[in-house]
């Protein structure tokens, strides 16, 4: 063989050679200070985010307890039109429930309260009723309602026109 083709032939071998030593230094696997430091990120990240998530929850009930008692009042406005019937809406601060004429009474989550009854009838211990008469009326009013910290949502339940609008205060 020449003397170059051997060069070529050594040039070879130190590249194959290089290749395979490269290849046994690869781990295969992570060393348990890298797993330490993925959880201990993994803790701190989910210490951060837990306590948000809880407070998005808690505004979400507190919207969805809102617009449930709105949507019953325009159910019942709907009703008092088609049925040609009186019909009532009782809210009850001191329950911090409300009741509709056929008997059923929802009462909300305890972080949820009703601060405030403005109009409507007044019936004793707190309580007042909102009429809903059969021309689409109703004997109006306001009704406040807030969470724990989170913000505060007001019913208006407009006599005249008989409307149903839900308004947000902003924080309680």
């Amino acid at each position: 063989m020449s003397p170059v083709g051997s060069r070529i032939l050594d040039f070879r071998f130190w590249i194959l050679d290089s290749i395979e030593n490269r290849q046994s230094k690869i781990r295969n696997g992570f060393t348990l200070v890298e797993l330490l430091v993925v959880l201990t990120l993994m803790g701190l990240v989910s210490a951060l985010v837990l306590p948000a998530m809880e407070r998005v929850l808690a505004r979400r009930e507190l919207r969805q307890s809102v617009l449930g008692l709105a949507a019953v009042a325009r159910n019942l406005r709907g009703r008092a039109l088609s049925e040609s019937a009186v019909l009532r809406l009782v809210v009850d601060p001191s329950e911090n429930s409300y009741e509709v004429s056929s008997g059923n009474k929802v009462a909300f989550p305890e972080q949820i309260k009703i601060t405030g009854v403005d109009g409507g009838e007044p019936l004793g211990d707190g309580a007042s009723q909102f009429i809903f008469f059969p021309n689409g009326s109703i004997l109006g009013g306001e009704i406040d309602i807030s969470g724990d910290g989170l913000s505060a949502y007001r019913i208006r339940l407009e006599s005249l026109t008989g409307r149903v609008v839900v308004l947000e205060d902003g924080p309680a």
